[in-house]
């Protein structure tokens, strides 16, 4: 298998782990992120719409939910990227927690930079009414994905040892 393809499965894994514990959230009565905001703000690129007062605020477009959906793993799958720029193939090979975990913690700039402030919530989500908790439960999330990006590896570099 090449690394692209494992690197791309990787980041799959590792964006399904982040899904799953929104899931288990969501069985606590925990809200996390709708995916069909991410593809509203994608969706309104084309426009030459990149900032939004309230994103929910916003009119709903075609298909944002299929839209948020794919980007958040096509995002997933950069990040994972973005491990093996970092870290290099070698980690593909013999993959530790520690650069996992690392990229994790560091994709939450994305968030709280970029989409955070684009949906109108602020820098770190300073605009929503219990920022902190946002941040906290942000950080977690992207914890979860570093971990999700080490357990995925795991995997399959053991599945292509035993093949």
């Amino acid at each position: 298998m090449s690394s692209i393809t494992q690197t791309i499965l990787i980041g799959i894994g590792a964006t399904l782990s982040m899904d799953m514990y929104a899931l288990i959230l969501k069985l606590f009565g925990i809200k996390s992120l709708d995916y069909r905001f991410v593809g509203r703000w994608i969706g309104n690129f084309p426009k030459g719409k990149f900032f939004h007062n309230k994103i929910m605020d916003s009119p709903p477009i075609a298909y944002e939910q299929a839209l948020g959906w794919i980007a958040h793993f096509f995002i997933g799958i950069a990040f994972a990227f973005l491990l093996v720029l970092i870290f290099g193939k070698e980690w593909l090979e013999t993959p530790t927690i520690f650069p996992a975990l690392i990229i994790g913690i560091i994709t939450i700039l994305a968030p709280f930079f970029l989409m955070q402030p684009a949906f109108g919530f602020g820098i770190a989500g300073s605009n929503l009414p219990d920022p902190n908790k946002a941040r906290l439960m942000s950080l977690i999330t992207h914890c979860v994905f570093g971990i999700g990006l080490y357990l995925s590896a795991i995997i399959i570099s053991q599945i292509l040892k035993n093949v």
